[in-house]
């Protein structure tokens, strides 16, 4: 809890964490009102995840030229700047009049976060080279926290009956803290590393990380869209516990990333991957007795597991020899969130055509290859 106490205590570096928490109660307040704009706009299910769609489109747009805008404005300004960007882009799918302007409202919300992303991310890398601290992992503990701030937000919903003043209170309180801690990280900017222009060459270094980060967020979105029917067909759990997995799965996804940096500070990044990557193939392999009790240890585990790696490795590549932070960290999101929005559906055809439980075999496969290639960046790291 080292990372967490550090920023609990030092306004340089809870503002940067807030932003992480600030993206994740705009999108999960978005996610728990589409069944409400579903109805309100009287779309199918596949036109919705037509219009969802758009929203990763966005986000896969931006990544390209994240990098540029982040070195060119300033890594600090534009970190503040994406989140202004999101509150604005927030409140636009839930106002949307018809599914034309949703799907174009999707689409700027996710070019918005997508910035946001990149920035944030190498902001953190940028602080840590400077101050010489590691608060990485505990940032994307922020990020989690958010996401259960939203998850309470769901509360309102009943009480308040109105989709946009929910989004309007949620960018409200956004936009007052970023207000008042921008100036510890606005004036930042990355360090500039002379060397020769971007090329598939210099990607070398950054092709396993971007593997691992693939899988890792891959696995993470099968197991939050899973779980939930993992345990009622394959388990035979009580309707009561199906969502036992999840939440498990959340809390130590928190908790691992709030003690993930004083880990990683005393056995290395590519070790502590390497050690998310064996708790989350001793979780599947719980998860496949097929056991209530066990499976939702298993999740649990799985949670645990893939905390640290997403947040490692792109500490590793904001620090690759020869490559500006904010390209390494943009390539290793864009392969991470490829991962999390491809894997669910692949998974889906496999458990269509074979078994849920196969498609959790694969899960395991992926883990052990993560296990791998953590082995062959600590060969290139001897």
């Amino acid at each position: 809890m080292k990372s967490l106490r550090l920023i609990l205590g030092n306004a340089r570096y809870f503002g940067p964490s807030w932003v992480f928490t600030s993206i994740n109660i705009l999108f999960g307040t978005w996610a728990i009102y589409i069944p409400a704009v579903k109805d309100a706009l009287e779309i199918s299910k596949s036109e919705l995840g037509i219009a969802i769609f758009f929203l990763a489109l966005g986000v896969f747009t931006v990544f390209p030229f994240a990098s540029g805008i982040v070195n060119r404005v300033g890594v600090g300004k534009a970190t503040f700047y994406g989140v202004m960007m999101s509150c604005t882009a927030a409140m636009l799918p839930l106002l949307a009049p018809d599914y034309y302007v949703l799907m174009v409202a999707l689409f700027l919300f996710g070019a918005a976060n997508g910035i946001t992303d990149i920035a944030m991310n190498t902001l953190v890398t940028e602080i840590e080279k400077k101050d010489k601290v590691k608060f990485m992992a505990a940032s994307h503990g922020f990020f989690s926290l958010g996401g259960v701030l939203a998850g309470l937000g769901s509360f309102l919903i009943g009480p308040l009956s109105n989709p946009v003043l929910h989004m309007t209170i949620a960018v409200l309180l956004v936009l007052v803290v970023n207000i008042k801690f921008k100036n510890q990280y606005f004036s930042e900017v990355a360090e500039e590393i002379e060397n020769e222009p971007f090329s598939f060459g210099l990607l070398k270094p950054l092709l396993l990380l971007g593997l691992i980060s693939f899988m890792a967020m891959g696995s993470e979105g099968a197991i939050v869209d899973w779980s939930g029917l993992y345990l009622k067909e394959i388990a035979l759990a009580p309707e009561a516990l199906w969502g036992l997995g999840f939440l498990g799965f959340q809390i130590t996804m928190t908790l691992g990333r709030f003690l993930g940096d004083g880990i990683s500070d005393k056995i290395g990044s590519v070790k502590i991957v390497a050690l998310g990557a064996i708790l989350a193939i001793l979780g599947y392999f719980l998860v496949l007795t097929g056991n209530i009790n066990l499976s939702i240890i298993g999740f649990a585990l799985n949670g645990l597991g893939f905390s640290v790696m997403v947040p490692e490795v792109f500490r590793i590549g904001g620090n690759v020899k020869g490559i500006d932070s904010s390209k390494g960290i943009a390539f290793i999101a864009g392969a991470g969130y490829a991962g999390f929005l491809c894997a669910p559906p692949i998974l889906g055809f496999l458990a269509e055509h074979y078994s849920l439980s196969r498609s959790f075999v694969v899960l395991l496969a992926c883990a052990f290859l993560i296990l791998l290639f953590t082995l062959l960046l600590k060969r290139k790291k001897a």
